[in-house]
């Protein structure tokens, strides 16, 4: 038998396949721009909430907005008359909190989505969650139900978006070895979802009464209409909760950005840390849910922009998605309330009418990348 060296030798030393690894670094130029990009944003969000809160039929100057709130909290100023008063603290005022809470939940559940199906296409309102919250929401209304008050209906939207979480992630694995998510399994299993959640919302809408298909209409269209400070508070725990538990998880995300063996070999517990995170994005979705409906794309928009600007480390990414989703979202208010007055404009229909296009461009953009992160 005859022995080819070269070959042989070339076989021999031939190295193994690699694991999967990173997307390359962000450019230097993007390098260390989390400092400023934060400070941009909390600058913006804060000149939003101002003018927001004294935007509309009954306009208040920002600064009076500023000297009544530093009369609030003891720090001088002074108060507006009556009227004044009574619009910024009962009706402005919790709108704008309402859309900081919601935005910022919406904004951090889209960064946690796409990191842990590892694809930028990932967002609540897209793959299903928000649609299956909303059902729970709903389910409440229709039925009755009042057996926690005003907690009722969050728990509700919370056991829904956890359902629809874990079937959309189940449904969506490959079984291969070890299984993936693939994009377009995730579109279609997030359209046959909003598909069936729609279908669950028009039976309860064909068995309601005339008030509870009007409360119906607000979770489809998203609004924060019907913003006030009971609600606020209703909400306001499910939101601080998840988003202090979002970015604990930070550094996990970021090695398992490198695939999933990898992370296992640097000591991930995989499947926990998913399981954890479903929790969370279920948490934070039917937080924005609850009280405002369904609301998409604000989870696609948000958290890749900051990553086309700063790169993919979460340690930045999910916060920074939180804030943005805030700005994002009190700025769509303040638009949905002034563009076509004295109408206003569902919220969910103008962030979709935004956000779509955006949506189209960025799934061709991912297509020509083969998949990969921006």
């Amino acid at each position: 038998m005859s022995y080819d060296e070269p070959a042989d030798h070339a076989r021999a030393t031939q190295a193994p396949a690699p694991d999967p690894v990173p997307a390359p670094p962000p450019p230097a130029g993007r390098r260390g721009r989390a400092a400023p990009l934060t400070t941009a944003l909390v600058v913006a969000l804060v000149l939003l909430a101002l003018v927001s809160a004294g935007s509309g039929a009954y306009r208040i100057p920002v600064a009076d907005v500023l000297g009544s709130l530093q009369h609030h909290l003891g720090l001088g100023g002074a108060p507006l008359d009556r009227v004044g008063e009574s619009v910024l603290w009962n009706v402005r005022l919790p709108r704008v909190v309402l859309a900081l809470l919601v935005g910022a939940s919406l904004g951090c559940a889209g960064a946690l989505m796409q990191g842990v199906f590892g694809n930028p296409l990932a967002e609540p309102g897209v793959i299903g969650i928000s649609a299956g919250a909303a059902v729970g929401a709903v389910a409440a209304i229709g039925l009755g139900l009042t057996f926690l008050g005003n907690w009722t209906v969050p728990l509700c939207a919370f056991v829904a978006g956890l359902v629809t979480v874990s079937a959309v992630y189940l449904l969506s694995r490959d079984g291969g070895k070890p299984p993936k998510t693939e994009v377009v399994t995730l579109i279609l299993t997030g359209i046959a979802v909003n598909a069936f959640a729609g279908a669950l919302i028009g039976l309860f809408v064909f068995f309601a009464d005339s008030g509870q298909v009007n409360q119906i209409t607000f979770w489809q269209l998203g609004s924060l209409a019907q913003a006030t400070w009971p609600k606020v508070l209703a909400v306001l725990p499910c939101a601080l909760a998840g988003l202090l538990l979002a970015p604990c998880y930070a550094r996990g995300l970021d090695l398992l950005s490198l695939g999933e063996r990898p992370a296992r070999h640097l000591g991930v517990d995989v499947e926990r840390l998913r399981l954890a995170l479903v929790l969370v994005v279920a948490l934070l979705t039917a937080a924005a849910v609850a009280v405002a409906g369904v609301i998409t794309f604000v989870g696609l928009l948000v958290p890749h922009l900051l990553r086309m600007a700063n790169g993919p480390g979460h340690r930045f990414l999910v916060p920074g998605s939180a804030l943005a989703g805030a700005v994002v979202l009190v700025a769509g208010d303040l638009a949905a309330r002034t563009v076509a007055q004295p109408a206003e404009l569902p919220l969910g229909v103008l962030t979709a009418l935004i956000g779509s296009p955006f949506f189209f461009w960025l799934l061709r953009r991912t297509r020509r990348k083969q998949g990969g992160w921006a």
